[in-house]
């Protein structure tokens, strides 16, 4: 065997034992680099005589050519071996369950203004809405609001720059306004809506929901606000035996005035931590409609009368399904609201 047909077995045997992309790289650089066996054999050629230099010349031309085979033919064995690998590595097991989409699904505070709607609308309540951004006079003065009442302080109410006499509604009374400015008695709508106030903290947030109702007619009683009301709290805790209670209170826009409380949905008013061990939770404020409301929309007090309610969604939806926290439904975490799906 010739030297160069020696060389070309020790080449090709060479790259034939490296796995490595790196290490196969330095093993050609000793055959073809520039101080490689085959290239200094090329250089070698001008010292023969020019009748053995074609023969030498074609020889090592085809030694050359064969160790290039070789090291291309083991490239591609050492990248096809590493895709192999790879491909087991990151390979699926098809043996393990779907991951699937993720659903969607209304928000708690959603479900409850839905709930409430339904429940209002079997009892012949109607819905009605209106604009978030109001005026003074649907939003205090038609309400017996005089310009002094402390609920137009600027700590409270959000007003609008360069907008005097406009501000985001305080409750949702304006769309009862509203409602009574177009339409005569009898009238039962709920009003349902978002709402705006200068507060925040672990039960109340800058914007909030609120559902107040009303019912204008001309023989409508206190007794059949305490009736519409209790008989809504039963059914929306799905509590037949709920208690509740009226309290004397104040609201410019009702006269008389009450706070209701109802027994707490936890302890079935036995005392816990969430009624503060007295066993009842005020949920609402109500009453019976100012006569001066009725007159700031053209309604005869003297003939009809009604009551009112407002109640807010928010913290019925707390009591609902147990959360302690309101501004656990506006921060958008999804961890928190997926619960609720």
């Amino acid at each position: 065997m010739s030297d160069i047909e020696q060389l070309v077995l020790q080449a090709t045997t060479e790259f034939a034992g490296i796995g490595d992309a790196a290490a196969l790289e330095q093993a050609k650089a000793r055959y073809l680099g520039k101080s490689g066996s085959v290239t200094e054999l090329l250089k070698s050629l001008g010292k023969l005589a020019p009748e053995e230099r074609k023969s030498a010349g074609a020889a090592i031309n085809s030694a050359k050519e064969q160790i290039e085979a070789a090291l291309i033919a083991r490239r591609e064995g050492i990248r096809y071996a590493a895709l192999e690998a790879q491909l087991k590595a990151e390979a699926l097991d098809i043996t393990l369950p779907g991951r699937g989409l993720s659903t969607s699904g209304l928000h708690p505070v959603t479900r409850t203004l839905e709930r409430i709607e339904a429940l209002f609308r079997s009892i012949g309540f109607d819905v009605a809405d209106g604009p978030e951004i109001e005026d003074d006079f649907h939003n205090f003065t038609a309400l017996n609001t005089p310009e002094n009442h402390p609920a137009r302080s600027m700590h409270d109410t959000f007003y609008l720059e360069n907008a005097p006499g406009l501000l985001l509604r305080t409750h949702t009374s304006p769309i009862q306004v509203r409602y009574m400015e177009t339409h005569k008695p009898p009238i039962r709508i709920i009003a349902p809506g978002r709402v705006y106030r200068v507060d925040s903290d672990a039960t109340h947030s800058p914007m909030f929901h609120q559902v107040e109702g009303l019912w204008i007619d001309e023989d409508v009683s206190f007794a059949d606000l305490k009736g519409v009301f209790t008989d809504f709290l039963r059914n929306f805790f799905e509590k037949p035996d709920l208690r509740t209670r009226f309290r004397p209170s104040f609201f410019p826009f009702t006269e008389p005035s009450a706070e209701i409380d109802m027994s707490c949905v936890f302890c079935d008013g036995n005392g816990c931590r969430v009624c503060s061990h007295t066993g009842w939770l005020e949920i609402a404020g109500s009453g019976m409609v100012h006569p001066n409301v009725l007159k700031h929309v053209g309604i005869d007090s003297e003939k009809y009368i009604g009551f009112a309610f407002g109640m807010g969604p928010d913290r019925l939806t707390m009591l609902r399904y147990g959360v302690n926290d309101l501004r656990l439904f506006f921060d958008g975490d999804l961890r928190f609201l997926s619960q609720f799906r």
